[in-house]
């Protein structure tokens, strides 16, 4: 058995007021030399909703369940929240755990898939955050296909389905769109080379959405796309984008509705909240067609006993043979342990597990 005296739940951040936007567009951007006049084009968004983004209430809420699910299955491992960009920040949480006398971090990680941003960010700021201290951090593996996080999307497609043919449209006539964050093609195939085209991100997506759709609107056509594109205009980039998708099944004549699924994500975050319920509900409209949106997993009770399941998984060293997945691509392995701003004890299945989606 792992030994650990806690968790760190990580996260991405978000601004908490008006005065929070730019600051925080700062630091998501840091090092890209973006102007300010530039960053205000993407601010707007959270202006609408008063410069507040929804994700660190989501992650206090989640932090809430995770701790009465430890609680209840008594497990006595205490949970902080630390955010990429904004406050609380990683540094912060890993020194006020070290003064607590926690130094055995294992981390709950809200990205369920392989990216840069997913993976590869959050390896780095762990080291950042480890520096000089004593403190070492762990993380869970990456749950794209773990039951806990696939359920609630299930559920959710299935009764946006059900609401669609009870209002008269037929099964054949409903079109399902997973959506994704749009990254650039480059970083999609590092993601995992041996995959193809798209890497393990796309592979890993594909795969995910395979099975919502097989178990919850077996009739109905389903497609991958995009959202939330950004960055230089001349740089290839994951495609297509929702709202150019919506207009092609339009066009096409054979789709009545859509059932827009924001399976890249765990929570209704900012992106989901404009991108998909403001701008790619209004496309639907405007093609005339009828559109649901499933919610996210957010702190469905799955989705968090999965979280905790997870954790017991490290906790207890469980065997990949027995960890459970609903994919052929997984269980995706572990990761290295993060000590000291260093990387330590590089598993050996490390490496992307040979597999085809299917």
């Amino acid at each position: 058995m792992a030994h650990y005296d806690a968790i760190l739940l990580s996260s991405f951040g978000g601004p908490e007021g008006q005065d929070d936007v730019i600051p925080f567009l700062r630091n998501v951007t840091a090092g890209r030399g973006i102007p300010d006049e530039r960053l205000e084009e993407v601010a707007h968004h959270y202006r609408h909703f008063g410069g507040v983004s929804p994700i660190n209430e989501q992650n206090r809420q989640l932090k809430a369940a995770i701790e009465a699910e430890l609680a209840a299955r008594g497990i006595e491992l205490p949970v902080y929240w630390g955010n990429r960009n904004w406050a609380p920040y990683f540094g912060d949480v890993v020194r006020e755990a070290e003064a607590n006398g926690h130094t055995e971090l294992l981390g709950l990680v809200t990205s369920a898939y392989t990216s840069y941003s997913g993976v590869g960010q959050y390896r780095e700021d762990f080291e950042k955050s480890t520096a000089g201290t004593g403190v070492a951090i762990d993380r869970v593996r990456e749950y794209f296909d773990h039951p806990g996080f696939v359920q609630p999307f299930i559920e959710g497609v299935t009764d946006a389905a059900a609401e669609l043919v009870a209002e008269g449209v037929a099964p054949e006539r409903i079109h399902v769109l997973f959506v994704t964050h749009s990254i650039p093609n480059s970083a999609a195939d590092a993601s995992g080379p041996s995959f193809g085209p798209g890497g393990a991100y796309v592979a890993q997506h594909l795969a995910v959405a395979s099975v919502i759709g097989e178990a919850a609107a077996p009739a109905s056509p389903w497609s991958l796309v995009y959202q939330s594109r950004s960055g230089d205009p001349r740089t290839p980039w994951l495609e297509p984008d929702i709202n150019d998708a919506i207009g092609e099944l339009a066009a096409g004549g054979l789709t009545e509705a859509i059932v827009i699924v924001p399976f890249g994500f765990v929570s209704d975050h900012m992106e989901v909240m404009w991108d998909l319920d403001n701008e790619a509900v209004e496309t639907a409209g405007e093609h005339g067609l009828k559109v649901r949106r499933a919610p996210t997993p957010g702190v469905h009770p799955a989705y968090v006993s999965g979280l905790v399941d997870l954790v017991l998984e490290r906790v207890n060293d469980v065997p990949a043979a027995e960890r459970p997945h609903l994919t052929a691509l997984g269980p995706w392995p572990d990761h290295a342990r993060i000590a000291g701003g260093a990387v330590v004890d590089e598993p050996a299945a490390a490496a992307a597990p040979e597999a085809t989606p299917r």
